[in-house]
């Protein structure tokens, strides 16, 4: 990842978002063989142990940057680490892999709208426009495309806690408007170790009710896959594409990771594609390319 070549960065984000979206897989695929608490504390602990390792030096020459920001870095890694993750391994319980990576493909746009309602910059009429079109997909794929479900306000448990994270993931996103002034490495070595501070606490109430599950042979396996690519690669990888073409060009491709959930959600999870999965997928797409029509009008 040294390499300068601009023309590298796609690769780059068209693995991360593979390993972005292979998370969604992980976690349906991760049900009764740990808990929820389990995957978020245990995936941090192998993600910042490798980032200690890899950061070593620059963690060294940075670390006073970090300790002044610290309340900042702990809400972070807390909201943006910790609940997302609580939030999105719950949801597998309950919900499709499908489902959760329609939902999640709405992120970009939840960010707009967040970033307006906190920050007062508003996006023009065509942007709200595309916004309109992705919750229109996410409502499809909440209520499975059934008008009875939206009558009866009677979503599926699993579709709302991953709403609620996604909507979680879009504030995170806002507030790294305000990170400190250190590298990007250093950056994510300091929220996976926030992340994994803030989600023993959890870990220990799940382990309190009774509910904490150590994890199994195959959830052992599927624990060292998340920590080391969806929580690891996929980040350093990312940041390394946005110090090459920048982080308008790069945030784009996150748009990938809803089209990449799905096909290994039926490649590997064998879920059956329903139609009303195609009709959301249309429609989370179709409203985010609408919403990045004036941002590519004026690149």
């Amino acid at each position: 990842m040294t390499t300068q070549s601009p023309d590298r960065a796609y690769l780059y984000l068209l693995v991360a978002t593979l390993f972005f979206g292979s998370n969604v897989v992980a976690g349906k695929l991760s049900v009764g063989e740990m808990s929820p608490m389990a995957i978020v504390m245990l995936r941090w602990v192998i993600a910042a142990a490798c980032l200690a390792f890899i950061a070593r030096r620059a963690l060294l020459a940075e670390w006073r940057v970090l300790l002044g920001r610290w309340p900042y870095m702990l809400a972070m890694g807390g909201v943006g680490f910790t609940v997302f993750n609580v939030m999105f391994y719950a949801s597998a319980h309950t919900t499709s892999a499908i489902n959760m990576a329609i939902i999640q493909g709405a992120t970009p746009i939840v960010v707009l709208l967040i970033s307006g309602a906190l920050l007062g910059i508003w996006p023009p009429a065509l942007q709200w426009l595309g916004a309109s079109i992705t919750v229109l997909g996410v409502v499809v794929a909440a209520s499975h495309g059934s008008l009875d479900i939206l009558l009866e306000l009677s979503f599926n448990r699993g579709d709302i806690l991953m709403i609620a994270a996604s909507v979680i993931y879009a504030v995170y996103t806002v507030g790294l408007r305000w990170r400190p002034q250190v590298t990007p490495l250093v950056f994510i070595a300091g929220l996976a170790f926030a992340a994994l501070l803030t989600s023993i606490p959890l870990a220990i109430g799940e382990a309190a009710l009774g509910q904490f599950q150590w994890p199994t042979l195959k959830g052992w396996a599927l624990l060292l896959f998340i920590g080391l690519f969806p929580s690891l690669l996929c980040q350093l990888l990312y940041l390394r594409s946005v110090e090459l073409i920048g982080a308008a060009r790069a945030g784009v491709f996150y748009n990938l990771v809803p089209i990449f959930g799905i096909v290994l959600s039926v490649a590997v999870a064998h879920e059956p594609l329903r139609p009303y999965a195609i009709v959301a997928i249309a429609l989370v797409i179709g409203g985010i390319a609408v919403s990045e029509i004036r941002k590519r009008a004026r690149a």
